[in-house]
């Protein structure tokens, strides 16, 4: 446990009413997800560290602390290196019942890491990188070496609008917007807890 962790002996969250209010879930799933929370992190709150190891269970084929990190980057909304149940709550509420320009706000923010509102073809192979590294090397079919590079060459081609070399806010929505496939992958999403 680092510092925080130990000061904070028990963290409450702020009323159940005010984050129905903030986020689209109900009282009672907002009680289910509490309760899952305390049990994976008793505390409250949890830490980078944490969040990774929580992540990986979900992908035990591969390295998913670099996109991880990245999704943690998104959580902690104050900046202080832990996510309390209110940030991860927030940002759950986008990713599962967002409307579309609200999950694709939010993908954007997860490519533009240096927050500078442009996504850089190196800040867009970190990302795809980290998501190679997070499925494992033994997916099926094999991903080659390349691919990532290959796949931010693809994506940059048919997003970067105006051939500037990065892709604006503006680019990426329009883009996403008139891809079906991407539309579909966010609709899957779409939860009901």
């Amino acid at each position: 446990m680092d510092d925080l962790e130990m000061q904070v002996v028990r963290y409450k969250p702020e009323g159940l009413d005010a984050l129905c209010k903030t986020t689209r879930f109900s009282k009672k799933e907002l009680q289910m997800m509490y309760r899952g929370f305390k049990q994976e992190c008793p505390t409250g709150i949890v830490n980078e560290e944490t969040f990774k190891e929580i992540y990986s269970q979900f992908f035990p084929q591969g390295d998913a602390s670099q996109y991880a990190h990245y999704v943690f980057q998104l959580f902690d909304l104050d900046h202080t290196g832990h996510i309390s149940f209110e940030d991860f709550v927030l940002g759950l509420s986008v990713l599962a019942r967002g409307t579309v320009q609200e999950k694709l706000h939010w993908a954007f923010n997860l490519y533009d890491i240096n927050h500078d509102g442009l996504i850089s073809r190196d800040e867009m192979l970190d990302i795809i990188s980290s998501i190679y590294d997070m499925l494992g090397r033994y997916t099926e079919p094999i991903v080659e070496e390349s691919a990532a590079v290959d796949h931010v060459s693809a994506v940059f081609q048919k997003m970067d609008l105006n051939k500037d070399g990065v892709i604006s806010l503006d680019e990426f929505m329009e883009s996403c917007l008139k891809d079906d496939t991407v539309l579909k992958g966010l609709s899957v999403l779409d939860t009901v807890l």
